[in-house]
């Protein structure tokens, strides 16, 4: 988990991930959607977001993650996928169950733990360590 980065934050660059198109632009509306919050609410975390450098923000075209934003993202992402597999693919959760429990577990789970969460996960399902699951935990 970043150390310079809240939950709330950590959680705007997942959505903006998961919304990007192919060509890495998100839009203000799907990142909205996708976090059940309110249009001003976004466009405050983008603001912050952008002065750490995690992002553009193109007023009526959309975001792009930089470089920074990116590998921030996929470390929430992956983390996220972790902890869901974890909880369906092992523990028997059922899939909604474990992704809103993955959600909140993501943002304080440690570094050590998590690793050896995911060697037990290869272990277990025999997928490649470097296997990332995505945000189903799939």
């Amino acid at each position: 988990m970043s150390k310079h980065l809240s939950s709330n934050m950590e959680d705007y660059l997942e959505a903006i991930s998961l919304a990007s198109n192919e060509d890495g632009l998100a839009r203000v509306t799907d990142v909205r959607d996708l976090l059940g919050v309110k249009t001003p609410s976004v466009t405050g975390a983008l603001r912050v977001l952008a002065e750490g450098g995690y992002l553009k923000h193109e007023p009526y075209r959309g975001v792009t993650l930089t470089a920074k934003g990116r590998r921030a993202a996929e470390d929430v992402r992956r983390r996220h996928g972790i902890l869901s597999s974890f909880l369906s693919d092992v523990l028997g959760v059922n899939a909604k169950t474990a992704n809103i429990d993955a959600c909140k577990m993501e943002h304080v789970i440690s570094r050590e733990t998590l690793e050896k969460l995911h060697d037990f996960l290869h272990k277990y399902t025999g997928r490649p360590r470097h296997h990332t699951p995505d945000k189903k935990g799939k």
